[in-house]
C-alpha cells in the first residue's frame, strides 16, 4: 500500500498572518508619523504670524502745518508755512537766510516753533526784540518792537499811522534808522521831527 502524502502544514497561513500584521503595523506607524508631521506643520506657522500691524496704520507721526511771521535781519521777511515740527532754523532758511549784520547769538536756532508766532532776528548790537518792550534805561519807543498801542502814545500818531508803521515793518523788515519812518505813507519831515526824540531802533 503506497504511502499517503503528509498532511499539509499550517506554515503558509502563519506566513500570511505575519505579513498582514507587518502591513498593519507599518500603516499604524506611518499614520502616527504623518499625524505628528501635520501637528508640527500646523504649530510652526502660528509662531511666525506677524502681529505688529498698527505701526503702519498710525502714519508714523503727526502731520500738519504752522504759520510763522519772520522779521528782522533776514533776506526775505514775511509769512511762511512750515511743518508742525519745524524749528527756528527752518523759519530763517525759509526767509532766505540771515543778513550779514544778523546777531545769531541772540536767538536759539534749535527752538521748536509754535503756530502763529512772530520771529524777529536782531542785528548785532541790538537786544532780542520783544513786542511792546523797551530797554530798562531808555523810555523811547522801539520802532521794531512796539505794537500799535505803544505807537499811538507818540505825538500826532493815531491808529491809522500806527497801522501804517507796523505794515511797513511787516513788509520791509526792521527799521534801520529813525529816518526810515519817512518811507511810511503819511509821515513827513515835520511829523518825524516831532517824534524823533521819542523813538529808537
Amino acid at each position: 500500500m503506497p504511502d499517503s502524502p503528509p498532511p499539509p502544514t499550517s506554515s503558509p497561513r502563519r506566513l500570511r498572518l505575519s505579513i498582514g500584521a507587518a502591513i498593519v503595523l507599518a500603516l499604524v506607524v506611518l499614520s502616527a508619523a504623518v499625524g505628528l508631521g501635520l501637528m508640527r506643520g500646523q504649530a510652526a506657522p502660528a509662531e511666525s504670524v506677524p502681529l505688529a500691524t498698527d505701526a503702519s496704520a498710525d502714519g508714523g507721526g503727526t502731520t500738519g502745518e504752522l504759520y510763522v511771521h519772520v522779521l528782522g535781519a533776514v533776506e526775505h521777511p514775511g509769512l511762511y508755512v512750515l511743518e508742525l515740527d519745524a524749528r527756528l532754523v527752518d523759519a530763517v532758511a525759509a526767509a532766505g537766510g540771515t543778513t550779514d549784520d544778523a546777531d545769531l547769538a541772540a536767538i536759539n536756532l534749535a527752538r521748536v516753533l509754535e503756530d502763529g508766532e512772530q520771529i524777529i532776528v536782531p542785528t548785532v548790537g541790538a537786544a532780542a526784540d520783544v513786542p511792546g518792550a523797551v530797554a530798562p534805561s531808555d523810555d523811547r519807543i522801539d520802532l521794531n518792537a512796539a505794537d500799535q498801542a505803544a505807537l499811538e502814545t507818540l505825538p500826532r500818531i493815531g491808529p491809522a499811522l500806527a497801522e501804517r508803521i507796523i505794515a511797513w515793518r511787516d513788509e520791509n523788515g526792521r527799521f534801520q534808522s529813525v529816518d526810515d519812518l519817512l518811507a511810511v505813507p503819511g509821515i513827513g519831515e515835520k511829523l518825524l521831527a516831532g517824534i524823533r526824540d521819542g523813538v529808537r531802533v
